[in-house]
């Protein structure tokens, strides 16, 4: 008797839940009706013109609105040093032979990192 009441309360239960899922999904907009609407507040926001006594009110006086068209065209980077004028890092001594091939792997993988490392360490200094 006892398992047919937890029987019932359960389905009494889930009917219930099943309702109010039911509900909730019809009281929501549909994706395309809401992407709609975010696009043509976006274009709205877009075309407004920009008042900076609203930012000022939002305690945002003191930044600095810059126009997407204004932008200065940035001068061209230096060409990068040729390859012969940079010069390789001293290798550390290499130690004693590798006792196996994967010893000798993973060495070479190791100094092949320390080299990289080495050179994004230096790339922000060439550039300035």
């Amino acid at each position: 008797m006892n398992r047919n009441a937890a029987f019932g309360a359960g389905a009494l239960l889930g009917a219930a839940a099943a309702l109010v899922w039911d509900r909730r999904s019809r009281l929501q907009p549909a994706p395309e009706a809401r992407q709609r609407e975010l696009r043509e507040k976006l274009a709205q926001a877009k075309r407004a013109p920009v008042d900076e006594d609203d930012f000022g009110a939002a305690g945002m006086g003191a930044e600095t609105l810059i126009e997407e068209d204004a932008a200065p065209p940035r001068p061209p980077a230096p060409p990068p040093p040729p390859p012969e004028a940079r010069q390789a890092p001293p290798r550390p001594d290499p130690g004693p032979p590798p006792a196996d091939e994967f010893e000798a792997m993973r060495r070479r993988i190791h100094e092949e990192g320390k080299v990289a490392a080495e050179e994004m360490r230096k790339a922000p200094e060439e550039a300035s």
